[in-house]
């Protein structure tokens, strides 16, 4: 069975990424691409569907041993993990070399103290564990061939086949290091090059050393900002510049339950709000490549916006089920592609209007097309954004008037006037403020519910809604509004867990809810970071604190978070890690910082 999901590690290539657990083995790759078929689909299934295992060996009817120790090397994305044996005490490297050419998973075994036994277990099993590979050697090296794929698996170590895995059984002495490397290549093309595992650790860590060097943020937290904008960039495909949301799929937000959805696509909300955090903190190239990315995506067509997109700029990403695959601690069904990719979801119009004002505030060079992609979606929105839609939770029941939605349509239109004032654009100006005045007297009669001195979800509900924690961050009402304080503290009273974290709005269990699913989520973990950013600019800072560094402690041993976090079951829950959570937390430490309300 797979570990619990705090139990994995990431790293990545910034082309793909593997998930490590703590016991050594790799239980989700994806080749060569985030969005490509797992070779090792063990993760949301058995070991039947694929995992590659290197640790300490152990007794065929005993659980695998868990690391001792482990951590990244440094500030880089190399993982290094320790086990204590009886018979001395082992190191393994893992790793995935940021390449040009065909990727690669690297695990180095060192000897510590002692003579180790050791075992590696390799299973690959191709299209999300559903097809068993050609496996036979070619030149002295092992290949696995299925349809278009081929993984070639290199290693001075001597291997065997048995019940259809590779093993190697070895011991390690101290001070001896054994490397072994998977590497992708079509199956019609020449085998890949040899590894040379060592070379290419050696410039993995040169690669992450120097990226990190750029990183501006120099405040009390930064150990988890630089961790957080590492694991950002490693969910950066870099020939692109497009960002995945997670780079998984169908890890649940709730065990046992039915949301279970792929997050390996390029959300425009999610990929604004990374390049927001990115520019903060000193990473102009990357928010340059996003906003190429974003043009060569929606092209000349801003009026058929999708809110999602393919990491290349696909537009068709047909949702499936994969029924071979029991998901997750049994959490299924397992999903591939997003039906939601063509819902209407207005907000999205907002989030990369505000992305494209942050890189023009931040100098970021001019490009001419993006202002004039910014006054098309205007020009959609004057004619939409009064219609109802999916909203941000991308919610599969009736579209409704979403107040975020409409939040964020004023905030497009708001942006673009900025543009124009800014003397960068040319538009009808006096039309523009008007039509932001009328968006703004819209939501506010609309949408605030005068007895409760709260604004709702949508227009007419009582129910509450996480993301109108937005309204102050975003400038739609000044943070001292007694609207503002009353719906920020309405939202402590009616969507806090126990244990004082946000949910995004109620869910009515096995009945279905305002989202048209039944089944309940976690806490949503960027929900109570906007929580703790409301609270510090109404000046509850000693409060915005202490949630921050609750919600610090709520990440892996690694630094890492998933989506949510299940209150009852006191473990992190969807897909991991996820963007989403990585950027308000960096938002609120910058935020924090500003105002001196850290403790220490």
């Amino acid at each position: 069975m797979a570990g619990r999901i705090e139990d994995y590690a990431l790293i990545g290539d910034m082309q793909t990424a593997a998930l490590v657990c703590r016991d050594g083995t790799v239980d989700w790759l994806c080749l060569p691409r985030f969005d490509s078929h797992a070779i090792f689909a063990g993760l949301l299934g058995t070991e039947e569907h694929g995992f590659w295992r290197l640790g300490p060996a152990h007794a065929a009817d005993a659980a695998p041993p868990t690391a001792a120790r482990r951590s990244y090397r440094g500030d880089s994305l190399i993982l290094e993990s320790e086990w204590d044996t009886s018979r001395g005490t082992v190191r393994v490297t893992d790793f995935m070399p940021p390449r040009d050419g065909a990727p690669q998973l690297i695990r180095i075994v060192e000897g510590v103290s002692g003579r180790v036994p050791m075992r590696s277990a390799l299973r690959m099993r191709f299209s999300y564990g559903r097809v068993v590979p050609w496996v036979h050697k070619h030149e002295g090296r092992t290949v696995a061939v299925a349809g278009p794929d081929s993984v070639w698996f290199d290693t001075e170590a001597e291997t065997y086949g048995k019940s259809l895995t590779t093993y190697a059984d070895f011991t390690v002495a101290p001070g001896e290091r054994i490397a072994f490397t998977i590497s992708w290549e079509p199956s019609h093309k020449q085998p890949p090059p040899l590894p040379e595992p060592e070379q290419s650790l050696e410039a993995t860590e040169d690669f992450w050393r120097d990226w990190v060097e750029h990183c501006t943020y120099h405040g009390p937290y930064r150990e988890a900002v630089v961790r957080s904008l590492i694991t950002l960039k490693a969910l950066t495909y870099a020939p692109t510049g497009g960002i995945v949301a997670a780079p998984t799929t169908s890890l649940p937000e709730e065990i046992g339950g039915v949301r279970n959805w792929d997050y390996r696509y390029t959300w425009l909300r999610d990929a604004a709000i990374t390049l927001s955090s990115l520019l903060r903190t000193g990473y102009r190239e990357e928010a340059r490549a996003w906003r190429e990315w974003l043009l060569r995506a929606v092209a000349g067509d801003p009026e058929n916006l999708q809110i999602m997109y393919g990491i290349a700029g696909e537009r068709e990403l047909g949702e499936a089920e994969l029924d071979w695959l029991p998901g997750y601690e049994n959490s299924g069904p397992v999903r591939v592609g997003n039906g939601a990719a063509h819902q209407l979801q207005l907000d999205v119009y907002g989030e990369v209007t505000e992305a494209l004002h942050l890189a023009h505030m931040t100098g970021l060079a001019r490009n001419d097309y993006a202002s004039l992609l910014q006054l098309k979606l205007i020009r959609y929105l004057e004619d939409h954004w009064d219609e109802p839609d999916e909203g941000i939770w991308e919610v599969r029941g009736p579209r409704r008037h979403f107040v975020h939605s409409k939040v964020m349509a004023w905030v497009a239109v708001d942006r673009t006037i900025k543009l124009i004032e800014s003397g960068d654009a040319d538009g009808p100006l006096e039309k523009w403020r008007e039509l932001r005045d009328d968006i703004h007297r819209d939501v506010c009669e609309k949408g605030y519910d005068k007895e409760r001195n709260t604004f709702t979800q949508s227009y007419g509900s009582k129910e509450l809604d996480a993301s109108l924690l937005l309204i102050p961050q975003m400038g739609f009402l000044p943070p001292d509004d007694k609207r503002v304080i009353g719906t920020i503290e309405a939202i402590q009273r009616e969507l806090s867990t126990s244990d004082g974290f946000i949910l995004r709005y109620p869910t009515a269990g096995e009945d279905a809810g305002v989202d048209g699913l039944a089944g309940d989520e976690g806490a949503f973990l960027a929900c109570s970071f906007w929580m703790a950013d409301d609270l510090a600019m109404i000046g509850r800072v000693d409060e915005a604190r202490k949630l921050f560094e609750k919600l610090l402690s709520l990440r892996n041993d690694l630094g890492l978070l998933a989506e949510e976090w299940d209150s009852r079951l006191q473990r992190q829950v969807g897909n991991f890690p996820q963007a989403f959570s990585h950027v308000p937390l960096i938002d609120t430490a910058l935020r924090l910082t500003a105002s001196g309300a850290y403790g220490g």
